[in-house]
C-alpha cells in the first residue's frame, strides 16, 4: 500500500493550529475572567505562567518517555488533551467555588496537549520521506502563525457579532479542531526518526558542542520572538494611543502575519536558499528591528520595527531544528524535546526581562525593548560559531573517509 504522507502533514498542520489556539485564546479573555469571576489581575497573570511551565515540564518528560510510549499514542493524546482542556474552560469554572481553580485545571490540561504537539510535530514531519525537509519544516511552523492570526481575528469578529458574553460557545467551537484531528493522527502514516533504541540519549547529546549551540539558538529564538510578540500590543497602545482591539490587530496580529510569510517563503523557495545565510540575515534584521522599536523617536517607525520583527524571527525556530536534525541525524526525540524546552525557556524569560527593565525605567517600554537587543545579538554570534563548528564536523568526516 502507498502511504499517504500528505495526511500526516495535514494532521501536523492542524496540530500546530491547535497549539496556537491554546496559547492565544485565553489571553483574549483575561479581562472577562477578571470581571465575571472577580479574579484579581495578579492571579490572572498566573494563567500564562502555568501554561508555559506545563509545556516546559512536558518537554522534559517527552525527552525521556515518548520513544517508549510511541509517537502515535502520544500525539493522539495531545489532541485529546487540547480538546478536553479547551472545552473544560467553558464548564469547569462553574463547578468550583473558586472559578480560578477550574480555569487553571483547564489550562494545564490543554497545555499538556500543546507541549506534546510542540515536541512531536517536528520529528513526525522530519521522519516523513519528503525531498526538501527544511522547507517542509518551515512551512509546518508557519501554521502556528496562521493559527495565531486566525484566533485573534476570528475571536474578535465573534465577540463583535455575538458579544463577548457568549465566549463559552466559541471555546467549544475551537475545541472541535483538535477533536477532529484525533482521527487524522490515529489513521495517518507515522514514521520514526531512528530505529527503536537507536536515538541518542540525553547524556550523549549534552556532550556534543554543536548541540549546546543549538540550545542557545533556540533560547534566543524563543526570546526574540515572544519578547516582541507579547509587548507589540502594549507598544501600539502606549506609543500610538491605539485602542486595545486595534492595538492587538496592529501589533501581535501583524507580527504573526509577517512571521508566517517568512516561513512560507522559505517553505516554498528553501531548496534554492542557504539556510545558514538566511538565518544570519534574519538575525541581523531582527537586531535592526529591536533598535527601531527602542531608539527611534518616531512611534510609527517603532511600530514598523515591531511588525517587521515577525518576518525576521520566522525562520529562527524551524531553522535551528532543521540544522540540528541534519548535523545530528540520530538525535531522536530527545533532541527535539530539549530544543522545544529551550525555545519555551526563552519564550518565558525574554518577555519577563523586557517587562522588568520597562518597570525599572519608569514604564519606558523603549528601554525594555533596548534590553531585548541582547537576544538577536547572541543569536548572530551563536550562528557564526555554529557555522565554524559545521565546517570542523565536515572536515572531520572527510578525514575519516580518507
Amino acid at each position: 500500500m502507498i502511504k499517504n504522507y500528505k495526511k500526516t502533514l495535514i494532521a501536523c498542520y492542524l496540530g500546530f493550529i491547535t497549539q496556537a489556539i491554546a496559547a492565544n485564546f485565553a489571553p483574549l479573555l483575561f479581562l472577562k475572567f477578571h470581571k465575571d469571576y472577580a479574579i484579581p489581575l495578579g492571579e490572572i497573570a498566573l494563567i500564562s505562567t502555568m501554561f508555559f511551565l506545563t509545556q516546559l515540564i512536558v518537554d522534559v518528560l517527552c525527552a525521556k518517555y515518548v520513544d517508549r510510549i510511541g509517537y502515535r499514542k502520544c500525539v493522539v493524546a495531545s489532541e485529546l488533551c487540547s480538546a478536553a482542556g479547551l472545552a473544560g474552560l467553558a464548564f469547569l469554572p462553574e463547578l468550583f467555588q473558586d472559578p480560578f481553580i477550574g480555569i487553571i485545571i483547564s489550562v494545564i490540561i490543554y497545555a499538556i496537549g500543546s507541549g506534546l504537539i510542540e515536541v512531536l510535530g517536528s520529528p513526525i514531519v522530519e521522519a516523513c520521506p519528503f525531498e526538501h525537509k527544511e522547507a517542509a519544516m518551515s512551512l509546518l511552523h508557519s501554521f502556528y502563525c496562521w493559527g495565531s492570526v486566525g484566533v485573534v481575528v476570528l475571536s474578535t469578529l465573534f465577540f463583535a457579532v455575538f458579544g463577548i458574553d457568549n465566549w463559552k460557545y466559541l471555546t467549544c467551537i475551537w475545541a472541535l479542531i483538535p477533536l477532529y484531528n484525533i482521527y487524522n493522527f490515529a489513521t495517518c502514516p507515522i514514521e520514526y526518526l531512528t530505529e527503536d533504541g537507536q536515538g541518542m540519549k540525553i547524556s550523549s547529546l549534552l556532550r556534543v558542542p554543536l548541540f549546546w549551540i543549538s540550545i542557545i539558538l533556540m533560547v534566543c529564538a524563543g526570546a526574540s520572538e515572544l519578547s516582541m510578540a507579547q509587548w507589540a500590543s502594549a507598544y501600539a497602545e502606549s506609543a500610538l494611543g491605539l485602542s486595545k482591539t486595534i492595538g492587538d490587530l496592529a501589533g501581535p496580529c501583524m507580527f504573526a502575519i509577517t512571521m508566517g510569510i517568512s516561513r512560507v517563503i522559505y517553505g516554498k523557495y528553501g531548496d534554492k536558499m542557504d539556510l545558514m545565510k538566511f538565518m544570519l540575515g534574519s538575525g541581523s534584521l531582527c537586531l535592526v528591528c529591536y533598535l527601531m522599536a527602542s531608539v527611534s523617536a518616531n512611534p510609527m517607525v517603532g511600530l514598523i520595527g515591531c511588525i517587521v520583527c515577525g518576518f525576521s524571527v520566522g525562520i529562527m525556530w524551524p531553522g535551528t531544528i532543521s540544522i540540528s536534525s541534519k548535523q545530528l541525524p540520530t538525535g531522536g526525540t530527545a533532541m527535539f524535546a530539549l530544543l522545544a524546552m529551550a525555545g519555551d525557556l526563552g519564550g518565558a524569560f525574554g518577555p519577563s526581562l523586557v517587562g522588568n527593565i520597562t518597570q525599572h525605567a519608569n514604564d519606558n517600554l523603549q528601554k525594555g525593548m533596548l534590553a531585548g537587543c541582547v537576544f538577536p545579538l547572541i543569536l548572530i554570534i551563536s550562528l557564526l560559531i555554529m557555522k565554524r563548528l559545521r565546517r570542523l564536523y565536515a572536515g572531520g568526516c572527510e578525514q575519516m573517509e580518507m
